[in-house]
């Protein structure tokens, strides 16, 4: 069994299994919720394989990438491969997994939400598109007739 450690206070670890939690967001968080992961996640939906270029893109220090790589690793999210440019060495790329490819929505209601709530100097330019039209999409709740129901008339409610 895989356990995930967390940093608490200052020279007190906590570790927990993701497993542990019933809650299927508590769980996802013991996974996702370092502050690299997703931002790691999000250069591999950008195409970006190799350390080298994780790390050049997002400026995260090598044994922070390292830990974040493993841990999606571990959970599935993404897979080693190896790779061998001409007269180098092999190497290891990172590729999404299906578990990986399951995130667009994560990221699309994160990106959504960071345009909406927390205005920027300056605008990203990428955005989610319809890969068949290349016309933006959005995402949005729906019921069971695939009627788009608004997110304020959405509840969490917790099973009895």
């Amino acid at each position: 069994m895989f356990f995930l450690s967390r940093f608490g206070y200052p020279g007190v670890m906590v570790t927990t299994s993701p497993a542990a939690s019933p809650c299927p967001i508590a769980r996802s968080l013991a996974v996702l919720g370092e502050r690299w992961t997703l931002l790691v996640v999000r250069e591999a939906f950008s195409g970006r394989t190799r350390f080298a270029d994780f790390r050049a893109q997002l400026g995260i220090a090598p044994d922070v990438l390292t830990d974040r790589l493993q841990t999606l690793v571990e959970f599935g999210i993404l897979e080693r491969r190896a790779y061998r440019e001409e007269r180098q060495r092999e190497r290891t790329e990172y590729v999404l997994t299906p578990a990986g490819r399951d995130l667009t929505p994560v990221l699309a209601s994160l990106a959504g939400w960071g345009r909406d709530h927390l205005p920027a100097e300056r605008f990203s330019t990428s955005r989610f598109v319809e890969i068949a039209t290349d016309n933006p999409v959005r995402l949005t709740f729906v019921d069971g007739q695939d009627r788009p129901i608004p997110a304020a008339e959405v509840a969490l409610v917790q099973a009895s």
